[in-house]
């Protein structure tokens, strides 16, 4: 690329930064030149008509984990533009910002002050439904730059279905909801009595008895009789009487209490007697070649400031300089080598006793660690980047999920460390660890080889085997994780974790093809 062309990228780029820092922009907030230039360079990315974000040249074709990551912030900025203030998400779509759900709706309900009923169709295959509501907007407050309602007020107007549909989130609604905002919001207006019996029933049902005694009562004294009737279908996640702070955390714990029978129901039960450690650790080492060859990392892509510097001075090149990608390549290598000794290590202290979910929660620093200081100290990463969780959010290459917003990470880590410290099944630790620590993405980089590293600490843990998963079946592991982190579903994972686990045991000799 010219210099003068490179120049003028960089510029653009920070023009664009400047301009929008959510990463949306519309076509008027910048020069026509400067947005031809950033979307024939492959840095800008048409939503709508008149609407754009930012994304990498890398992305491949068709892919769409840019709009994951994007969706809330160009419906904020979509939804300002167009009504200001003067509109409010659905109460089911107001509950999930509530509660933390880092699912990307199919299609969003947005109730307005004026206008008609209108469809924006958007990418992939999503859409906002947009319809004035005729009996007035409630008072609203903001959640992610958004119009929402408040927390009682959405659980209010919320629908019956929601509770079989949506039954984590629901949850996750009724155990951080004040019950005096529940009594205030149900008395301000006219009374819902089906409504608030249905609310009564459900805090009922989750142990919460002393809440919904305290709301029956509230509406008793204002001469208004309700009958608690349990809106849920099945046996409540967390444990009876359990209140959050955090919606983070209890996603993650409701989450690995709703999957582990399904991984139970799935995976081997641990062998009747504990392998010999000698022997055990001895084996490991004989495959580490075998595991290192095959150990993969999912890859974040996003446009930073590095990135512009890079294009500014002219170090960036889209085609990759060979012998730069032959360092970077040694230094991952040196890395998961040094990680891997950090491991055993680690391994070490779970065969003289030492709790598996408290191993973990002490040494996966020191893994990370180990893995990126080769690459630190040859200058290919900051020094910062040793330092501990993601900074910024990331996203997962052709995936719908999209990870745990920066602030939710430590809450999320610290509810993951909980469950495995709790958890008695070595499979359910192995397999749910695994799962939601990518789930989770902690990391910039690296979680895939982490979360693996966990997983097989966790199965020795049982005295089952060290496991690979091999670089020919990656299609299918990506696929059992996504059917996990988007639909909720962990058997095809746990299936998929037990394959190849059998797979492992009958290795004996190996050359990369």
């Amino acid at each position: 690329m010219p210099v003068d062309i490179q120049r003028e990228l960089a510029e653009a780029l920070r023009l664009a930064h400047a301009t929008a820092p959510s990463h949306i922009l519309r076509s008027t907030q910048l020069p026509r030149r400067t947005r031809m230039l950033l979307q024939n360079r492959g840095f800008l990315a048409e939503i709508i008509r008149g609407w754009y974000t930012l994304v990498t040249p890398q992305a491949s074709a068709g892919d769409t984990t840019f709009w994951h990551l994007h969706f809330w912030s160009f419906v904020s900025d979509y939804l300002a533009a167009r009504y200001g203030q003067r509109y409010c998400l659905s109460a089911e779509h107001s509950l999930d910002l509530w509660t933390a759900s880092t699912h990307t709706p199919k299609q969003l309900i947005v109730l307005t002050k004026r206008g008609g009923v209108f469809t924006l169709k958007l990418p992939n295959g999503s859409s906002i439904l947009l319809y004035p509501d005729r009996n007035g907007l409630p008072v609203t407050t903001t959640k992610q730059g958004l119009q929402v309602m408040p927390l009682a007020v959405a659980l209010i107007r919320t629908t019956p279905s929601y509770y079989t549909k949506s039954t984590t989130t629901a949850e996750l609604a009724l155990r951080m909801v004040r019950v005096e905002d529940l009594s205030r919001a149900l008395l301000s207006g006219p009374i819902n009595v089906t409504s608030a019996g249905r609310i009564a029933g459900a805090l009922r049902h989750l142990g919460l008895t002393d809440s919904a005694s305290r709301l029956e009562a509230d509406l008793l004294a204002a001469g208004i009789v309700i009958k608690a009737q349990n809106p849920f279908e099945g046996p409540a996640h967390l444990l009876a009487g359990a209140i959050l702070d955090s919606p983070y955390a209890g996603r993650v714990e409701a989450m690995w209490a709703r999957m582990r029978l399904e991984v139970l129901a799935h995976f081997p039960q641990p062998p009747s007697s504990r392998p010999d450690p000698s022997v055990y650790l001895r084996r490991v080492n004989e495959i580490y070649t075998h595991d290192a060859y095959n150990s993969l990392s999912i890859e974040g892509y996003q446009v930073t400031p590095d990135l512009i510097q890079r294009i500014a001075d002219g170090s960036w090149n889209p085609s990759a300089n060979p012998q730069d990608e032959e360092q970077v390549n040694a230094m991952a290598a040196k890395g998961y080598r040094a990680a891997f000794k950090t491991v055993l290590t680690s391994l070490g202290d779970l065969w003289r006793g030492h709790a598996p979910g408290r191993i973990v929660d002490r040494d996966l620093q020191g893994w990370y660690r180990a893995l990126f200081s080769p690459s630190v100290q040859a200058n290919i990463l900051p020094p910062a980047a040793l330092a501990g969780y993601r900074e910024r959010r990331v996203f997962i290459l052709n995936s719908e999920h999209v990870p745990p917003a920066t602030e939710a990470v430590p809450a999320s880590m610290e509810s993951l460390f909980r469950m495995l410290a709790n958890e008695p099944s070595p499979a359910v630790r192995a397999v749910l660890g695994h799962f939601v620590f990518v789930f989770i993405h902690p990391y910039s980089d690296g979680n895939g080889r982490i979360g693996r590293f966990l997983m097989n600490v966790m199965l020795a843990s049982g005295g089952y085997n060290w496991t690979v998963i091999r670089f020919g079946r990656r299609r299918e592991y990506m696929a059992a994780l996504e059917r996990a982190s988007v639909h909720g579903e962990i058997a095809d994972f746990a299936k998929f974790i037990a394959t190849e686990m059998k797979a492992s045991a009958n290795f004996s000799h190996w050359r990369p093809q």
